[in-house]
């Protein structure tokens, strides 16, 4: 089975009238993604390409069936977006593409989504998540994913992208590939991802891509240790990275002795990763499993 999304994922897009929601939508639509809806206040009744747009979440869930939404809308609204999605009957995932919202809105989010509806969040600030051959719900190049039985997950979407074309350049296909994105409070874990992947019976592997700054990596490491059956190969960027300024990702900054990036690689080699120093070593770590 797929992890996240699949074959019946049934998608709306939050903010399809915008520039970069058209832009995804048709193309995870063109994957063969079941894209049925959009939402846009204000323009409810009009069409993208044939795609029916509606005011309110809850109107096109209940029109089309929607169970899983993908979020376009900006930041300073990007948090009510994802908290209306959440209080639909029947939705069943959220990913979140939008970058710079703030981290007390973040914060507000992901508690309430974890203490009431229990409805998973990817992101936001992520590439989102794409089951190879059965559905895409992001922005990630659906070019270079293969079908197969390595399951991705990583903080950095660019990294995600070079892992998963290290691993179909030799011809490891991947279950599921998920970017919960580096911002400092995440919807989803690693150990959130994880998890899925060592109860999936199709993902016999897993690539984790961390980096420096928080706990995540060390979190990761503890579970794969009391928990994980599979292997795991993992690529920690950011050795050489100087203490106190962010790198990139808001929540890759290192604060005294915590998250190194060889911190990181210690516990997880600690709890049987095989930890590759350079990103294009993972596909060859894979093969040799």
């Amino acid at each position: 089975m797929a992890v996240y999304v699949d074959g019946t994922t049934r998608l709306l897009v939050q903010n399809l009238t915008g520039r970069e929601g058209s832009f995804h939508a048709m193309r995870n639509r063109a994957y063969g993604t079941n894209v049925v809806a959009g939402v846009s206040p204000g323009r409810g009744g009009q069409e993208v390409q044939g795609v029916p747009v509606f005011d309110t979440v809850s109107a096109a869930v209940e029109a089309t069936g929607a169970n899983t939404t993908l979020c376009f809308v900006p930041a300073p609204f990007a948090s009510d977006a994802i908290l209306e999605a959440a209080a639909s009957p029947g939705m069943r995932l959220i990913v979140c593409i939008t970058e710079g919202i703030p981290a007390h809105d973040e914060a507000r989010v992901v508690n309430y989504l974890r203490q009431t509806t229990g409805v998973p969040l990817i992101g936001p600030n992520c590439p989102g998540v794409i089951s190879p051959g059965k559905a895409n719900v992001g922005i990630m190049p659906h070019e270079i994913c293969l079908p197969g039985r390595v399951g991705v997950v990583s903080r950095s979407g660019t990294l995600t992208y070079q892992a998963v074309h290290e691993l179909t350049t030799r011809g490891i296909g991947q279950s599921t590939c998920v970017g919960i994105g580096g911002d400092p409070v995440p919807g989803t874990s690693f150990v959130d991802v994880l998890s899925r992947f060592e109860a999936d019976p199709e993902t016999e592997a897993v690539v984790l891509i961390g980096e420096i700054g928080g706990e995540a990596e060390e979190q990761a490491a503890a579970f794969i240790k009391a928990h994980m059956t599979k292997p795991v190969v993992a690529y920690i960027a950011g050795f050489t990275a100087p203490p106190g300024k962010k790198m990139g990702h808001a929540g890759a900054i290192i604060s005294g002795s915590s998250g190194t990036a060889a911190a990181k690689k210690e516990a997880l080699e600690a709890a049987g990763a095989v930890v590759v120093t350079y990103p294009t070593e993972i596909g060859e770590a894979v093969a040799a499993l």
